[in-house]
């Protein structure tokens, strides 16, 4: 009877409840919250894909070489480097929410400016609009990345962030085609009347969030702490080695090949257009011919430039929706793979992979590294958010803080395309891409290096009682 009751009192591993993506270990359901994340997530892809469609726009009409126009992609991104550590220590303060709602707010004025900026219709009128916007958006992304990473079991915390990271890829689809019809819109006369409506998004994203920002301040959002895996928390004097996140590698690591990772898609993305319009093989007659009588997006596609068919401006815009397609096609299917595979694996193949697509675009090979370039896109799909889980694995309630730094490495894009469109003006597109390829060759040794630095051997099901 006594043997009998000591077998029945061992747990059975087998009958322990299965844990579920968004639920909390005191039980509470955090789908709804979840949900309102990836709104956010969705709203800066689509900021993010309308400012990568505004570099070609200034080209055309003030006459700016690649190099010059980069300037939007320096005011958007100082805009994070400015803001990053400031909305970490916002959100220890006042938590998540707090940070959330003052984020929205930000973005909201940017969004409204953009109304003076046109009417001042200067270059640098329209840059601080960018760059206010982009202080908001840091916000966001500072306390929504790692929130999603606390919301429900640990071995879920990269599909989550992979999973939120989806509708980023969302709102970057849609971005570009809006962007295309705003700052691309031509009068009767067929001049361009771009800087005259590029306000009327912005406007709107404005609007938008403002509802937001209401109905985040009445959501209950827990203020959940991730766990403390390297005991950056303790108290204890005696463990003050240990408090600085700064000790840790595969945090100080996370910030650099977040920095070029950021580097390298901001270049592809920006200059995009650019390659679509003067890198590409001529176009065949029959593809123009096919699209006469489509919808009404399929029209304007392509243009004749020194007798050669080729790629127009607007329909190399519809190109980069089809990109960001690519893009989002990988946030899904890479969710689907983090479940199953180590996520610094994940990251270490993509790495590799995309080195060899940007040697493909490199080597100027025709209509194979047209394809590249989308493969490309597929291919930096996990990697924002997979860099930004593992570097803040097991960071305890410094998580926050320390977030904010792997934001602030967001500002790699105000750099690199810079770099990459000078090798462009002298060089030409395809040679420019030697630029990101150098970036994504740090990101995979990242990934493949991760459980040396960690300590870990992977994030995935692994203890969190076991810091060193």
């Amino acid at each position: 009877m006594d043997q009998t009751a000591s077998r029945s009192s061992v747990p059975d591993p087998s009958r322990a409840p299965k844990k579920r993506m968004f639920v909390l270990e005191d039980g509470r359901n955090v789908a709804f919250v979840f949900f309102l994340l990836v709104i956010l997530f969705g709203l800066w892809g689509f900021c993010n894909g309308m400012i990568d469609v505004m570099d070609k726009h200034f080209q055309e009409v003030l006459h700016l070489t690649l190099a010059q126009s980069a300037k939007v992609q320096t005011a958007h991104y100082f805009g994070y480097l400015l803001m990053a550590f400031p909305a970490g220590w916002l959100a220890t303060k006042l938590g998540y929410k707090g940070g959330i709602i003052t984020g929205l707010l930000m973005v909201a004025v940017g969004g409204f400016w953009f109304i003076p900026a046109t009417q001042i219709a200067s270059f640098w009128a329209f840059l601080v609009g960018v760059c206010i916007i982009a202080a908001g958006l840091t916000f966001l992304e500072t306390i929504a990345n790692p929130y999603t990473t606390v919301l429900g079991p640990l071995e879920y915390s990269a599909t989550r962030i992979n999973l939120a990271q989806s509708c980023n890829g969302i709102g970057l689809v849609f971005g570009p085609l809006v962007g295309a019809k705003f700052f691309y819109a031509r009068n009767a006369e067929g001049a361009s009347t771009g800087s005259e409506t590029l306000w009327i998004p912005y406007v709107f994203i404005a609007v938008v969030v403002i509802a937001l920002a209401v109905i985040f301040t009445f959501a209950k959002m827990p203020d959940v702490k991730m766990e403390d895996d390297y005991h950056l928390d303790d108290p204890t004097p005696n463990a003050t080695p240990k408090h600085s996140f700064w000790k840790h590698p595969h945090f100080v690591m996370a910030v650099v090949a977040q920095f070029l990772y950021v580097a390298a898609q901001a270049g592809v993305w920006s200059y995009f257009i650019n390659y679509m319009t003067t890198q590409t093989p001529a176009v065949p007659a029959s593809w123009e011919e096919s699209l006469r009588g489509g919808p009404g997006f399929l029209q304007g596609l392509f243009e004749t430039k020194n007798g050669m068919l080729t790629f127009s401006d607007r329909g190399a815009s519809t190109l980069a929706s089809f990109g960001f397609i690519c893009f989002l096609t990988g946030r899904f299917t890479g969710s689907a793979i983090l479940k199953k595979a180590a996520a610094h694996r994940v990251l270490g193949l993509y790495g590799a992979l995309n080195v060899v697509a940007c040697l493909l675009v490199f080597l100027k090979l025709g209509w194979i590294s047209v394809g590249s370039v989308f493969v490309s896109y597929f291919l930096m799909s996990i990697m924002f958010p997979t860099i930004f889980a593992l570097g803040i694995f097991g960071l305890g309630e410094q998580a926050k803080k320390a977030s904010s730094f792997i934001v602030m490495a967001i500002f790699g894009g105000a750099v690199v395309p810079k770099i990459m469109g000078s090798v462009g003006d002298s060089y030409g597109m395809s040679r420019a891409f030697i630029v990101p390829m150098a970036c994504f060759a740090v990101v995979g040794a990242y990934g493949y290096l991760w459980p040396r630095l960690s300590g870990h051997e992977a994030m995935h099901g692994v203890s969190t009682t076991g810091g060193h």
